[in-house]
């Protein structure tokens, strides 16, 4: 069905693998149409609860494809709007947790994609760069946005002035990365990581992601109106009624997303 991703579904989760190995999965326009694909079609099955994104082979995605736009001017303005801007705004529309499980190097505009994640769960043998300014660029697809409200202006900047390399642990340290996992025991903790995840309440969980992505842009006062509506929501759900009688009743809740 695709040929540039792998789409699988186990159980509540859907495993999204971009599948260029032999060019560290770097974009191309049909890697783009792939993925908003199979993002839309995770957005709109009930029955997945968390989405996993990650690489195939050594590398998670190494940015551009560049011996796509090789040779003639490009209209990078036109480019971002066509094709990354799309990609980032769909990550954020999703109102189901995302997990970038990062194999491998994550640069440019890869490392950008990593960070519109929710959570980065990161191989001990991945890397980040920010490597857009090695070719006189500035970091796009939402890495002025994302790298210094996760990590800090200052520590953005340094990142992107002088696109240095990030190691795992690095990434963790600096809050990068939510969890630094062993390379042979990667893809089993990755998806139960995800697995626990699908079992959570699963409108609650996107209505917490709309709501501190929304707090971002606005005032305290606002926030807290935004707060209330959204507890209002997330009051009548099927899930907040399990939770309340479950404890009650001194049992594990059973969610079911709704």
């Amino acid at each position: 069905m695709y040929e540039t991703i792998l789409f699988d579904r186990v159980g509540g989760v859907a495993k999204i693998t971009m599948n260029r190995p032999d060019k560290f999965n770097s974009f191309t326009e049909q890697m783009h149409k792939e993925l908003m694909d199979a993002l839309k079609k995770s957005e709109k099955d009930a029955e997945i609860r968390c989405i996993v994104l990650t690489g195939a082979g050594k590398a998670f995605n190494a940015g551009q494809d560049l011996g796509e736009v090789q040779g003639g001017k490009v209209d990078f303005g036109a480019f971002l709007r066509n094709r990354y801007n799309p990609l980032i705004t769909q990550l954020q529309k999703i109102e189901k947790p995302i997990i970038a499980a990062v194999n491998g190097v994550a640069a440019g505009a890869g490392m950008s994609l990593a960070l519109a994640c929710d959570i980065r769960l990161v191989s001990e043998k991945a890397s980040f760069a920010d490597v857009f300014v090695n070719i006189g660029l500035v970091p796009d697809s939402g890495g002025c946005y994302f790298l210094p409200r996760i990590v800090g202006m200052g520590k953005a900047l340094e990142l992107a002035m002088t696109g240095d390399k990030v190691t795992a642990e690095e990434a963790y340290r600096i809050g990068l990365a939510n969890k630094v996992v062993a390379l042979e025991s990667f893809d089993q903790e990755v998806m139960e990581y995800a697995n626990r995840l699908a079992n959570l309440p699963t409108k609650g969980m996107g209505l917490i992601k709309r709501t501190m992505y929304k707090g971002l842009t606005m005032g305290l006062e606002e926030t807290l109106e935004y707060e209330a509506y959204a507890q209002e929501i997330a009051g009548a759900t099927h899930d907040h009624q399990e939770g309340v009688q479950a404890f009650f009743e001194k049992r594990p809740p059973v969610f079911k997303g709704n």
